[in-house]
């Protein structure tokens, strides 16, 4: 979304500062930008006592971070507890560290943060962030409702294939080609609508569904990925799998029939797998891993960085794909931190031979840092969103438009 867009939808702002200089500017600002009604409030209670006051929420809140008797932080907090969905720029002219942390802890409260902006603020600034502003409408591929999942519909969801498979593209960084999808479950329920994963996979693990559940999302994408292969696209797809299916021996006939009966390649076929799958019977998934291993498939670790056990799992499984969680690539270009953890965890796959996935990349600064890192995927909302199989091929023509801009 352009900065010009996004500020359409901004009708209001409000602006939470106790210094009355900085509160000018960045009325000012708001001005330039054709925001027609600018609220202004000294501190996080004044800026409480006007939310009570006004008939609405304003469009947009930007919060400083040091004032008199409520500061920034508690006034996050606050607007958490009011289930505010406001989008919300933090500004400080304190260290870029301390504005990172605070838009962290917002992000964990449950709150829409845009990102972060040294003060005073700049037009260019505030117009880099509203770019980034969230859709009103969840998508089909990315979220939807989380309401309570009744098992019995998800049994039935998953008998009568109602469950489809959206796909999440891999582009391979040095080159701009599309090297393979992510293949991820999706539910449209004829009440709900669009339900998020997060809301009936953990429904599936809890309910004795995680199986069927995984089968028919091979499955299906397998047999969408032959078809793509007929068609001349040499294309891998991804899979999730749920940590306890690890506990099954028999996963691995189970995913071996499949691959065959759709004619692909097993190279084809890579099994993602989180640092938390490997801590309920470990022998078991040793062997599981290492014969599906054997049989050609490849092995990806999953949201590498987020769990404790990281490195120790490197050493345990023939991994041969180190997959990077969004939280060390999205927004690493403003954050050294970041930028020290991810070229180390690129570094290391490098030694040890294993290709390297960038989940998160949504913008062209963390592109080009991966890039220059020498990362070997991108997957992210600056290339793609997941989309359904008819989705696929209009937006790899558009993608052949783009190679210019992304290899520049």
């Amino acid at each position: 979304m352009s900065a010009t867009a996004a500020l359409q939808a901004i009708d209001s702002v409000l602006i939470v500062d106790d210094s009355g200089v900085q509160r000018s500017i960045g009325a000012a600002l708001c001005r330039e930008l054709r925001i027609r009604q600018i609220h202004q409030a000294e501190d996080g209670v004044a800026a409480l006592a006007l939310l009570d006051s006004l008939p609405a929420p304003p469009d947009l809140l930007i919060v400083d971070l040091e004032m008199p008797n409520m500061d920034g932080p508690e006034l996050l907090a606050a607007l958490s507890a009011r289930h505010l969905r406001s989008p919300v720029i933090v500004a400080s002219s304190r260290e870029s560290s301390l504005r990172h942390s605070v838009e962290d802890m917002g992000t964990a409260l449950g709150l829409r943060i845009l990102g972060s902006l040294p003060k005073p603020l700049t037009q260019s600034g505030l117009g880099t962030l509203l770019q980034r502003q969230p859709g009103d409408a969840p998508g089909a591929g990315e979220s939807g409702t989380t309401a309570p999942v009744d098992p019995e519909e998800l049994r039935g969801a998953i008998e009568r294939d109602e469950i489809v498979v959206f796909y999440h593209p891999q582009v391979e960084i040095g080159t701009c080609r599309v090297r393979g999808l992510e293949a991820l479950a999706r539910w449209h329920h004829p009440r709900l609508g669009w339900i998020a994963p997060d809301a009936f996979i953990p429904v599936a693990e809890q309910h004795g569904l995680i199986h069927a559940l995984t089968l028919r999302v091979m499955d299906q994408s397998m047999a969408q990925t032959a078809q793509w292969t007929r068609q001349g696209l040499d294309l891998s797809i991804a899979v999730n799998i749920s940590p306890l299916l690890l506990d099954r021996s028999e996963l691995v006939q189970e995913i071996s029939d499949l691959q065959r009966k759709h004619n692909l390649r097993a190279e084809q076929v890579v099994l993602e797998v989180t640092e938390s799958s490997l801590l309920r019977e470990l022998a078991v998934a040793l062997g599981v891993l290492t014969r599906l291993r054997l049989r050609g498939f490849r092995l990806s670790l999953d949201d590498y960085g987020t769990g404790f056990s990281s490195m120790q799992q490197l050493a345990r499984i023939p991994f041969t794909e180190l997959k990077i969680d969004r939280s060390f690539v999205h927004g690493a270009a403003d954050r050294e931190s970041l930028q020290v953890i991810l070229r180390s965890a690129l570094d290391m796959a490098s030694e040890l031979g294993l290709e390297t996935v960038a989940e998160g990349v949504e913008s062209l600064q963390d592109w080009k840092l991966v890039r220059q890192y020498g990362c070997t995927l991108a997957q992210g909302w600056l290339l793609a969103k997941a989309m359904s199989a008819g989705e696929f091929e209009p937006w790899l023509q558009r993608m052949h438009g783009h190679r210019n801009e992304l290899l520049a």
